[in-house]
């Protein structure tokens, strides 16, 4: 199924003409009756039964709406175009919305791709691009998205982890929500291409741990910020302990052994790591006994 254009005409002009059928069709019948003349009033019944068997195909669209046209259980053609028409009569009218809806998704439970239970909702935006497949290929095309999209949803979602604690690299739903929300795209337009369907957007609107093991992974993804920024604290201090060895040994005037040096860098480490204020401890020289 697929959708095409059916027939149709001005509806302003064709009922002007309609109008003008029907004041000929009763002239002549009423000619005919005055004279009697029975061939005109047969004339005059007939166009009179043709204007009045063409009023009943005059239809009005609205903007941003269609009516599929079906002559006995047959699928004729679609009118897109908003005004006033008329088209082949005794003809079955579904109308149909071409405007851009949204729906917002139930908050769903899925596992993520390491397993962890996630809850996760989206915005799903569309419209109608084929009539015919909307009506006709599916049974109430609306539904069919709704339950299609949480379908997509859960497909996704199942094939990303929540968040990566090893490879930054790697796509997450956390971390990457645009490619994330690209991928449903994609995926939502191959299940609703055969309802006619277009999407124009797909957004996540809520993403979170699931309740039963939300404590834990916080835990967790505190301990892997407190471990990221102890490593780059680690490598700054090593970087100033290395320039203040330089400093010191500049020009030759100071000299240091391995051992005086392993000291220097063990109190310097110290002080710039520690999260703590140090005490700082004066050496007068040594004491004779």
């Amino acid at each position: 199924m697929k959708e095409k254009k059916a027939w149709y005409v001005n509806g302003y002009v064709g009922l002007v003409v309609l109008i003008l059928l029907s004041l000929f069709g009763v002239w002549l019948t009423a000619m005919g009756i005055l004279n009697d003349g029975i061939v005109r009033i047969i004339v005059g019944i007939i166009i009179l039964a043709i204007a009045v068997f063409f009023f009943s195909a005059i239809t009005i669209i609205a903007p941003n709406e269609a009516q599929a046209l079906t002559f006995f259980g047959r699928y004729i053609g679609s009118i897109r175009e908003n005004g006033l028409f008329i088209t082949v009569p005794v003809t079955k009218k579904q109308p149909i919305s071409l405007r851009v809806r949204n729906f917002n998704s139930d908050i769903l439970k899925v596992n993520d791709e390491q397993g962890n239970p996630v809850e996760i909702a989206a915005v799903i935006v569309f419209r109608v691009t084929d009539t015919a497949k909307a009506l006709f290929n599916v049974d109430y095309y609306e539904q069919f998205v709704q339950i299609q999209s949480e379908a997509a949803i859960r497909h996704v979602a199942s094939q990303y982890a929540y968040d990566t604690f090893a490879d930054e690299a790697a796509i997450t739903l956390r971390g990457n929500t645009a490619e994330v929300s690209q991928k449903l795209t994609t995926e939502l337009e191959e299940r609703l291409q055969v309802a006619g369907v277009e999407i124009i957007e797909t957004r996540l609107t809520h993403l979170a741990y699931a309740t039963e093991i939300a404590s834990a992974m916080l835990q967790r993804q505190q301990a892997s910020a407190i471990l990221a920024a102890r490593k780059i604290i680690v490598e700054g201090a090593v970087s100033m302990t290395e320039d203040a060895l330089d400093q010191l040994e500049a020009g030759g005037k100071l000299k240091f052994d391995d051992n005086q040096k392993m000291r220097i860098v063990n109190n310097l480490l110290v002080s710039i790591i520690t999260d703590r204020g140090t005490q700082p401890v004066i050496n007068t020289g040594e004491t004779e006994q």
